[in-house]
């Protein structure tokens, strides 16, 4: 099954009677420097993901309204058998009914990967990452002003994203051959971190294949990190090969600090031509070392640091959710693994994806219904019509401004309109890396962009579901089949005899 099918049928399954409408937007595998920072060089894929999804009531076809949003990526490494999943924002509008969809959704999208039987990249090892910082909204703006919208704290905040993975691990684990999951609450150690989250909610301990840890996964070795090879040179490691780099990631940001040094700033002349030596080869090897500070902070020194980062001291609770699920090894007489992948039916170009993700954070708003009906029809009709051939090769580009001339020629400029500014954001990444190229084996051609038709649009992209079940749901987010219950028969009340007072006399 498709992603697009498989995140259907589980909304399929909400309590209620209502219809969901989704757009979901994987992009074709580019190449990535994932480690910019790293000594050895492997082959990175990345897909890029964008999930909307939107409710419409029963009887109301006009007023379907977007409840829930998920933009993440797939990183694929061929060389190790590996590949990352990193969640990037998961946003809800709050106003769709109850339960809402947005756990069914993330559940659903993890479990799509970490199935070994679903899923679409060749690895044998997925690395789940995510940054819970609890925040107003992610990806619909001013969505926090509507009143139905619950905003998590914190510290429900990181216990909701705890339970989505152990609700993941439980109900994939039987498939794997084993599970490892790490969280860590930078300035806390387990004691208090145990105390802030609370235990694991466990239904069925024997059968729950959920195993906490609290700390950094890079330390154990029972499964292959995603970037280093079984059996390579230690001499050559950094930790720019343990903590990959995902855009808009704290730890992203302090490793490029650690990278970048005073002596890079400098400009030098450069050396006067001579017969190279012995000592030349030696300044090589020299040369070759990790930027910065890369080779002298280990990685449990990295983790100590982050304690002390503003984005995870700024007086709200933070966490790092890290899961490692391995499946079974390929058979030896398996076909290898492809180290090139291509476009595959149904995938588009990442440029319409950055394009949609723009004009999703800046072109519309969330703040009451009716901007939110009208922001859902803009961006659905930008999904369809960038499927039916309107041009998503690259970004866009300024309009050129019309100029009026008189009748000797002289052309007189107009004023230009005013523009907003542009919505605060983080400053570019300063990444001090290798010189050399991003891939062992370049390619000299460009990678063709996929084709995207309205064929397209229907048969991969756009999908819907109606949702007609009992109103059984449980307090966390799951629904009644999830938890073993028949949502398929109403459930029995038993209507209990009221017992009179005796009036006093």
């Amino acid at each position: 099954m498709s992603l697009r099918n498989v995140l259907l049928d589980a909304l399929s399954k909400l309590p209620g009677e209502r219809t969901f409408h989704i757009h979901v937007l994987v992009s074709a595998p580019r190449r990535y420097g994932l480690y910019p920072y790293a000594s050895v060089r492997h082959r990175i894929y990345v897909n890029d993901i964008l999930i909307l999804l939107a409710e419409q009531p029963p009887n109301e076809p006009v007023s379907r309204v977007f409840v829930s949003g998920i933009h993440a990526a797939v990183y694929t490494i061929p060389s190790t058998a590996s590949a990352i999943l990193y969640v990037s924002k998961v946003d809800g509008t709050g106003q769709g009914a109850s339960p809402s969809p947005t756990a069914t959704l993330i559940r659903a999208l993890i479990s799509f990967y970490v199935d070994p039987t679903t899923r679409p990249v060749p690895a044998t090892h997925l690395w789940v990452h995510l940054f819970a910082r609890a925040q107003n909204q992610y990806l619909f703006p001013n969505s926090s002003e509507h009143p139905r919208k619950r905003v998590l704290t914190d510290v429900q905040l990181c216990m909701w994203w705890k339970r989505i993975f152990s609700d993941v691990a439980r109900n994939v684990g039987d498939k794997l051959q084993s599970v490892k999951l790490h969280y860590t609450l930078p300035g806390y150690d387990q004691l208090e971190a145990r105390q802030a989250l609370g235990g694991i909610s466990v239904a069925n301990p024997p059968r729950d294949a959920a195993h906490w840890n609290y700390g950094h996964p890079y330390s154990q070795t029972d499964v292959p990190l995603p970037y280093i090879s079984r059996g390579g040179s230690s001499s050559r490691q950094n930790l720019g090969q343990f903590i990959p780099s995902f855009d808009d990631d704290p730890k992203s940001r302090f490793m490029d600090e650690i990278a970048c040094t005073n002596e890079g700033d400098l400009v030098k002349s450069p050396p006067r031509k001579r017969a190279r030596t012995n000592d030349d080869e030696r300044k090589d090897k020299e040369e070759s070392r990790p930027a910065g500070e890369l080779g002298h902070v280990s990685v449990d020194d990295f983790w100590e640091r982050m304690s002390f980062r503003q984005e995870c001291v700024a007086g709200a609770v933070t966490a790092f959710f890290v899961g490692v699920f391995s499946s079974a090894p390929p058979a030896p007489d398996a076909p290898p693994v492809p180290t090139h992948l291509s476009a595959q039916p149904g995938q588009v170009s990442h440029h319409m994806i950055k394009r949609l993700v723009s004009s999703l954070l800046t072109g519309v708003e969330f703040s009451n219904s009716e901007r939110a009906i009208r922001g859902t029809q803009i961006l659905e009709g930008s999904i369809k019509g960038l499927c039916d051939g309107l041009a998503s090769n690259g970004p866009e580009r300024p309009s050129q401004v019309a100029t009026p001339s008189d009748e000797s020629g002289r052309r007189t400029p107009e004023r230009e309109a005013a523009v907003a500014p542009p919505p605060p954001q983080t400053p570019p990444r300063r990444v001090v890396a290798y010189s050399r190229d991003d891939d062992v084996t370049p390619n000299p051609f460009p990678e063709a962009e996929p084709v995207t038709s309205l064929e397209t649009y229907h048969s991969h992209i756009y999908g819907s579901v109606l949702a007609r079940n009992s109103l059984i749901g449980l307090k966390d987010g799951r629904t009644g089949a999830e938890a073993g219950l028949d949502t398929a028969r109403p459930a029995e009340v038993t209507i209990l005899p009221v017992r009179r007072k005796p009036k006093k006399r």
